[in-house]
């Protein structure tokens, strides 16, 4: 997963405002986030930055597979443990005899399910990190043992 800093180090460092931020660092911050395209600095689309801009278009590929609440499941980590998913507060709360004790869950609506040996993001919008009154939760990713699972603010 790229951070601002790999990324402002790519960028041409001129301040020069052009994609409306106040910074280029600013301006790296808002791409991690999908606030910005890589299209509204215009510097990196001239012959001088192309080395550049052709790395930032490699390394922000992961971005574009994040969810709206900024998860991201590197699908050849998985290796379909599950433990993500009985470990999610959502489904421990929906399901205390199930997910609550480490069993499968039994709720008919998850955040998150196994197909083909991976998990799988099923309803996006029951998790806490979605709506309003969204949290910085982070416990899928705090238990999945390969690092299969990361978040774009992280």
């Amino acid at each position: 997963m790229p951070n601002p800093m790999e990324i402002y180090k790519l960028l041409p460092k001129t301040n020069c405002r052009v994609c409306g931020e106040q910074t280029c660092m600013s301006f790296a911050f808002k791409l991690l986030t999908k606030e910005r395209k890589l299209e509204e600095c215009k510097p990196l689309y001239t012959p001088e930055y192309e080395v550049q801009r052709k790395k930032l278009e490699e390394i922000l590929v992961v971005i574009e597979k994040a969810t709206e609440t900024g998860l991201i499941v590197d699908e050849e980590k998985c290796v379909g443990c599950a433990n993500c998913i009985v470990s999610c507060p959502v489904h421990v709360e929906k399901d205390p005899y199930g997910a609550a004790m480490g069993k499968g869950i039994t709720v008919e609506d998850p955040i998150l399910r196994i197909e083909d040996g991976v998990v799988k993001i099923v309803k996006l919008d029951l998790c806490r990190r979605y709506g309003e009154n969204r949290t910085l939760c982070v416990v899928c990713r705090e238990n999945c043992p390969n690092d299969a699972i990361s978040f774009l603010e992280d």
